[in-house]
């Protein structure tokens, strides 16, 4: 029995988050530079979507450039942006026809014009579509998003004369995931054992998945693995066995 006929349909989560590490290990282990990594790892991104939606997947959130990322060498930065923009023009005809919804996270200010412009129309040209709702986390931290949100939280009830306590649900109105649930599954390849400011809040109950797996080589295979061993955890959220 293949890893994927394993997979138990009922309890699959229903949005997953991935850490997408390793592009400039694989890329040097090569003998390229790390651009060369993250042209080959957008294959990666290819497959794991197409995975994702074919398992019916409703929401896959994808690290795809951290604000720290800003510091990088001007070359590996210029080259991921244009990366960026030509993968997305290329692939919007890809996500219509797989009925997959693109969302942007994080401080999109920050992204050159052209990169900005083409990841609203992308967002705009699949708005409709029902199926995957894909998130791409660009120019995002997740300590500049919860000051983010405490910040606009404040100016808005200063605005509103509001001093009740701020209550959990109306901080969460804030986030740049308001829209979506918590993702229940985090995925990091590479090997690393860190969540390097992504989603800190939203992961308060997800289960980790840490692989020794570089991202050009993480695969359908290998998003089952993950999935199997999510299924084998019991998910207590603070309770008891015996209360589930």
């Amino acid at each position: 029995m293949s890893l994927k006929e394993q997979l138990i349909p009922k309890r699959l989560p229903g949005h997953i988050a991935i850490i997408m590490d390793g592009n400039g290990r694989w890329a040097k282990e090569k003998g390229h530079d790390r651009l060369y990594g993250h042209f080959n790892g957008v294959e990666s991104v290819r497959n794991i979507v197409e995975g994702c939606a074919e398992l019916g997947i409703k929401y896959l959130t994808l690290y795809a450039f951290s604000t720290e990322n800003w510091d990088r060498p001007k070359d590996e930065v210029a080259g991921l942006m244009e990366l960026l923009i030509q993968t997305i023009k290329k692939e919007i005809p890809t996500l219509n026809k797989n009925n997959i919804r693109l969302h942007v996270i994080g401080n999109i200010s920050l992204l050159p014009p052209n990169a900005k412009k083409e990841m609203e129309e992308a967002c705009n040209e699949t708005a409709k579509n029902t199926g995957l709702n894909l998130v791409m986390a660009l120019s995002y931290s997740s300590r500049w998003e919860i000051l983010n949100a405490v910040n606009s939280l404040l100016s808005a009830r200063k605005n509103n004369q509001n001093n009740n306590p701020v209550t959990e649900e109306e901080f969460k109105n804030y986030l740049c995931t308001k829209d979506f649930p918590d993702p229940e599954l985090m995925i990091r390849t590479s090997g690393e054992y860190r969540i390097s400011n992504f989603l800190l809040y939203q992961l308060a109950y997800a289960e980790l998945f840490f692989t020794d797996t570089l991202w050009p080589d993480f695969r359908k295979e290998n998003l089952y693995e993950a999935l199997l061993d999510y299924q084998s955890r019991e998910r207590r959220f603070g309770k008891t066995s015996e209360q589930l």
